[in-house]
């Protein structure tokens, strides 16, 4: 007579690994590393290296020595943490902010509860809003991009300038308008060929979009989230927009601009801190959408992509809850 035995989830197994997802999110992240290259130099190479092996070694040196279990720094999921936290950093950031970064994000954020799949919160996203906080002076001083290869002279020299977003929110401030404004931001080309100041990482709107439809392909994201937030995004700002065209910016500059194409893509879709379910997603993503353009309207700072993203996070336990799908062997079998 068998025995019947019970073993703990997941119950279907695919060729799919940790390992796997993480280096092919690694992947999807290229295109987007290339243009920061390509725009900020030398320089942006430099912090994403720091970036990339403060996070890996940090890792690396809790497992070892603190938690003493086995270390798992080859799953990728600590070069990811490096990338994105890069991607969301000025590429004029002192190096040392880098590391300090990268020991919040890593330390803090992540190895704090328990490693990969226990953290509530993005880590690349909490080193990012710790440095925001910590130095506000140097997280919002923006190198204009240019073409280095071009324009040898500028990267010993670079010169800086406001976000299109800080553009806007002072000069709204300032009590002009909109129609004002426009006329002095980057197009809409240049915004999706990253000819605009900003992070490392939310410049070019192209290979963000791309590295996207490369994991939507891949199935490591599905489209839930990053359709809910940025559509959500959109129709709020279409709104705020319609009400007033004076003070509020078209939604589809909301969308270029900023970091709203990274986070939705690359930040709010992860695994760990993201709902279970696909109508969890939907609202997860809807809450992401309307709070960044909130923030970016009411707020004091004129990005809110990063608070956006961390606040849903913390609701993420309460989706899940409220939108489970049901237990196997409960539904109901219809009658023939």
């Amino acid at each position: 007579m068998a025995l019947l035995q019970f073993s703990g989830s997941p119950h279907i197994h695919t060729d799919e690994s940790v390992k796997k997802i993480m280096w092919t999110v690694v992947i999807a992240l290229i295109p987007t590393m290339i243009f920061s290259f390509l725009f900020f130099g030398i320089d942006a190479i430099v912090l994403t290296l720091v970036s990339v092996l403060s996070c890996v070694f940090v890792e690396w040196l809790i497992q070892k020595f603190l938690l003493k279990g086995k270390t798992t720094i080859l799953d990728g999921s600590a070069v990811i943490t490096g990338l994105l936290l890069a991607f969301n950093l000025p590429s004029s950031l002192p190096i040392w902010m880098v590391i300090v970064g990268a020991i919040v994000a890593i330390g803090v954020a992540k190895m704090t509860f328990g490693g990969l799949g226990n953290n509530p919160f993005n880590p690349a996203l909490v080193g990012r809003v710790f440095l925001l906080i910590s130095f506000p002076q140097q997280m919002t001083t923006w190198p204009k991009p240019h073409y280095w290869f071009t324009q040898p002279s500028v990267v010993t020299d670079a010169t800086t300038g406001a976000t299109p977003l800080g553009v806007i929110k002072t000069g709204i401030a300032q009590g002009q308008d909109v129609f004002q404004l426009m006329d002095t931001l980057p197009t809409y080309a240049q915004m999706l060929l990253g000819e605009r100041g900003g992070s490392l990482g939310e410049v070019a709107a192209l290979a963000i979009i791309a590295g996207g439809l490369f994991m939507l392909i891949r199935k490591v994201i599905s489209w839930h989230i990053p359709v809910a937030f940025i559509g959500s995004a959109f129709v709020f700002a279409a709104i705020l927009h319609l009400v007033n065209a004076n003070i509020y910016i078209p939604p589809s500059y909301h969308i270029l601009s900023g970091g709203l194409l990274l986070g939705a893509i690359f930040m709010a879709t992860d695994m760990v801190t993201s709902p279970m379910s696909n109508w969890g997603k939907i609202i997860f993503g809807i809450g992401c959408g309307v709070l960044t353009i909130i923030i970016r309207v009411a707020g004091s700072y004129p990005e809110g992509v990063s608070f956006a993203i961390l606040i849903m996070n913390a609701l993420v336990p309460l989706i899940n809850k409220g939108f489970k799908p049901k237990r196997f062997g409960t539904h109901k079998i219809k009658s023939i």
